[in-house]
């Protein structure tokens, strides 16, 4: 180990540390925050947390948006949240959905870093160490990570369990492949504009492709504040220009906002795929993140699935069990988000109509339930039947025919 990052004193065994968490983004920081509790009865696990340094490789500022009910772990650094939802149809049709018990909840990076940092710092059985990974290398048992730090000195690692949050090189094989990328400008308007009590978490009043589906996605800061965001899943994502223009389109001739200043930009791009990310990649070694499955693929949504992922390999960790992570969402889930990307590539059901058909006739309960993957087969089975019944029948047919093509680069 680098003289620059001493050992933690303490009871050793042959290894430089028991758990290195590789990465600092949501899986790294949640796994590592979970961690970092001591166990009834026993001491805290030693962990090593390793982050890029502070370049291109460390992803940009961004949002994480989840529901559950108030009291969760993030709370206290909450930038805003909801106990209302709304959905806005192609000809400006409105279905609202009511929340509580629960609330969506908004929550930045930068504040989500500060509070575990704080925590991590506190913690006396877990360092913190900046390098480039380069690669690791399983022993059976432990693994060695290799890279190096900010001034090209090599790191050397060995640890009992490595958690690798990096995104893959390459994706997955995979029958389909859309991509969910977006850009959000924080704006703030010269008039109030918006309603802070609500939500509008899909708003199909968007040019729409001819394949996928595209929406605007507020969330109101307050009467003139909010995150605006144009959202595509489609095979590509669009330049610059191509996202500022549907933006502008958005924010003038569909929310009318007027004169506004914008205060902040995000985008990003994520695969909305049914491949199969393996969860273990050594005896030693396992993939969290979204590059473990996390990533619900027909919404894109993972930071409530990389807390339960956490939560899984720190309860596995503390009773001596192995702590491979379990899968994010249910087989049954993911046959049925395959069905559903297939059939948004394909260009057989019209996105804005399906979702807005969906929680209107469904309910918000269910919905947010079945996003989740926490419903039943019974319920599972009555909201295939509010889809459009022959398309997804014939998708789901040829699915089974259909090869799996090598992953493109992530």
């Amino acid at each position: 180990m680098s003289p620059s990052h001493p050992r933690t004193p303490g009871p050793r065994t042959s290894y430089d540390t028991e758990i290195a968490v590789i990465g600092a983004g949501a899986a790294g920081l949640s796994l590592a925050h979970r961690l970092c509790e001591p166990a009834r009865g026993r001491r805290g696990l030693e962990v090593t947390l390793v982050d890029v340094p502070p370049g291109p490789l460390r992803p940009p500022e961004r949002t994480w948006c989840f529901w559950e009910e108030p009291g969760g772990a993030y709370d206290d650094v909450l930038t805003a949240s909801w106990d209302r939802l709304r959905l806005r149809g192609r000809t400006g049709e409105e279905v609202h959905c009511p929340l509580a018990p629960s609330r969506y909840k908004m929550l930045r990076s930068p504040d989500f870093e500060r509070m575990v940092y704080e925590r991590l710092d506190a913690a006396p059985r877990v360092r913190r160490v900046e390098a480039t990974v380069d690669g690791i290398a399983d022993m059976g048992p432990g693994a060695v990570v290799r890279g190096r730090d900010p001034a090209g000195a090599p790191l050397r690692l060995r640890a009992r369990w490595v958690f690798d949050s990096r995104p893959p090189r390459a994706l997955p094989p995979a029958r389909t492949l859309l991509l969910q990328h977006f850009r959000g400008w924080f704006v703030r308007t010269a008039h109030a504009c918006f309603d802070p009590a609500v939500a509008d978490l899909m708003d199909f009043r968007t040019p729409q492709p001819s394949h996928g589906l595209s929406f605007g996605y507020v969330l109101p800061l307050g009467t003139r504040e909010a995150l605006v965001e144009y959202t595509e899943f489609s095979a590509r994502p669009l330049d610059d220009d191509g996202y500022d223009r549907a933006l502008r389109y958005y924010t003038s001739r569909v929310l009318g906002l007027g004169a506004f200043d914008v205060t902040g930009v995000e985008q990003g791009v994520i695969p909305m795929t049914d491949a199969r990310f393996p969860r273990r990649t050594g005896s030693s070694v396992f993939r969290i993140g979204t590059a473990g499955g996390a990533t619900r693929p027909s919404t894109g949504y993972t930071f409530a699935a990389v807390q339960r992922q956490s939560a899984a390999v720190a309860h596995a960790l503390a009773r001596g069990r192995l702590p491979q992570p379990p899968p994010a969402y249910p087989a049954r889930a993911r046959a049925m988000d395959g069905v559903l990307l297939r059939a948004l590539a394909t260009g057989r059901v019209d996105g804005g109509r399906f979702f807005t058909r969906l929680f209107r006739d469904v309910g918000p309960e269910r919905m947010l339930r079945f996003l989740d993957g926490r419903t039943s087969w019974s319920e599972d089975f009555a909201i295939g039947l509010r889809t459009p019944v022959l398309p997804m029948l014939r998708t789901a047919a040829e699915l089974p025919w259909l090869p799996r093509r090598a992953g493109t680069r992530s």
